[in-house]
Formats: C-alpha cells, sequence, structure tokens
C-alpha cells in the first residue's frame, strides 16, 4: 500500500473527518496519513485504542514516535496520558495498549539509523522558547538527530521558514493554509524550501511541528522494516 507517498508534494489530509479503519488488533482502529507498505510499513497515522485493547508484543526495526491525543496509553514501560510524547528508537519493542481507551499520533519506520536517544516527555513537559511575533507559547520536546519537534500556541498570523521539511497536526483551533482550513487532528505536511504562512483566526491554535527532512538519507531500510513484526499503526 501507497499512501501520500510523494514527499515532494504538499500534502494534506483533514484527519478529524475521515472514518476509523479496523487494524489487525482488535479494538484498535486508525485514521492513515502517510505509508508505504502493509502491516509491516513506514507510516504515519492516528490510532485510536478501545478500552482494554492491545498489540502484541512487536519491534519497531526504523523506530517509533507518538503523541498521546486523548486518553492514557501504556506499555510495559508505564502509563503516558494526553500531551506525553515519546519516541522509541529503530529496533525498541513494546507490547501497547489502553485499559481506558486513548488516541495518539504516531509515526512508525521514520527514524534515521543512527538515532539511538529515547525520549519520554511528560504533558508540558520540554524546553520553553522564547516566544516569537504571533506565538504565545513555544516548547521544544526533542531536538537532536537533525530534527526539532515543538508543540506551539498561536494566536495571530504566522511564518515559518522550512529548510529541511515541516509536517505538522492540529492539536487544537484552526488556521487557513494555502487556502486550506485546518482544523483539529488536520495534518499538513511540506516539502523541504516550501515555507508556512498560517492565517491564524480569533480562537488561535495549538499545534504539534517537526522541522526535519520528510526521510532520512540513513533512514532503516524498508526491507529491515517489514521483516519485524506486526505494526501498530
Amino acid at each position: 500500500m501507497r499512501l501520500n507517498d510523494d514527499l515532494s508534494a504538499r500534502t494534506v489530509v483533514h484527519a478529524g473527518a475521515m472514518s476509523w479503519v479496523p487494524s489487525p488488533a482488535k479494538g484498535v482502529e486508525r485514521r492513515m496519513l502517510f505509508r508505504i507498505g502493509e502491516e509491516k510499513a513506514r507510516a504515519t497515522s492516528i490510532v485510536r485504542y478501545a478500552p482494554g485493547s492491545r498489540f502484541a508484543r512487536h519491534e519497531h526495526p526504523g523506530g517509533e514516535e507518538f503523541l498521546v491525543l486523548e486518553g492514557t496509553f501504556q506499555d510495559e514501560t508505564g502509563d503516558f496520558p494526553t500531551g506525553t510524547y515519546v519516541r522509541n528508537p529503530p529496533w525498541t519493542g513494546h507490547a501497547p495498549g489502553s485499559a481506558s481507551g486513548c488516541t495518539i499520533f504516531v509515526k512508525l519506520g521514520q527514524f534515521g539509523e543512527a538515532d539511538r536517544t529515547r525520549i519520554a516527555q511528560p504533558p508540558e513537559g520540554g524546553t520553553a522558547m522564547p516566544r516569537q511575533p504571533g506565538v504565545t507559547s513555544s516548547r521544544t520536546l526533542f531536538d537532536g538527530a537533525n530534527e526539532r519537534v515543538v508543540i506551539e500556541e498561536w494566536r495571530s498570523d504566522i511564518e515559518l521558514d522550512n529548510p529541511d521539511g515541516l509536517e505538522l497536526l492540529v492539536l487544537d483551533g484552526c488556521f487557513v493554509e494555502g487556502g486550506d482550513m485546518l482544523e483539529r487532528w488536520s495534518w499538513l505536511r511540506l516539502p523541504a524550501g516550501e515555507p508556512l504562512y498560517a492565517q491564524v483566526g480569533s480562537k488561535g491554535a495549538r499545534v504539534w511541528i517537526k522541522f526535519a527532512p520528510l526521510l532520512h538519507d540513513d533512514v532503516v531500510a524498508l526491507e529491515d522494516v517489514t521483516s519485524g513484526a506486526r505494526s501498530s499503526a
């Protein structure tokens, strides 16, 4: 399966309006945003766990990062409530699930091979950054491996340079970019060199942003990803 795999093209998915698609695990559903591969894939998705659902233990050969959007995500390493940001580097594994139910934004198989840093930022964690024009709050969740991941709150129009590549998920609020209204759980991906111009309404917007190459030069080979265990997204 290939979905939104042209990384040279601006891509918008209004995930908040999509239908949920069942996964192989009972009670786990997803909204696919980007995918190369079948169940063992390089993928970006929004995944919903019903109460009591879980995946069997599996590895992520190409790494995994996720942001908890709702509820509490769980695995052997602990409980991760709404707002937690986690990076599990290549070849780590777990048995994810949720006793009470949760929804996460998750990226699989997209780490650089040399990225070995595990991050588990709690809600409101990270490093506060100086405010820029139009930005009322900015927190850096991760800065390394040729990536920078932030959560920001916007209150007026925003212009962002984009030398390497940019990916954004709207957490709350809305804005207009490129003629598209991006609302809660809308996903935007811009290729390197294409700046972002956001027209932010009176209610503002809260966004998760990754500044990074859209695919690292040393990303784990897809055949290595597909030789791993079952996907969780």
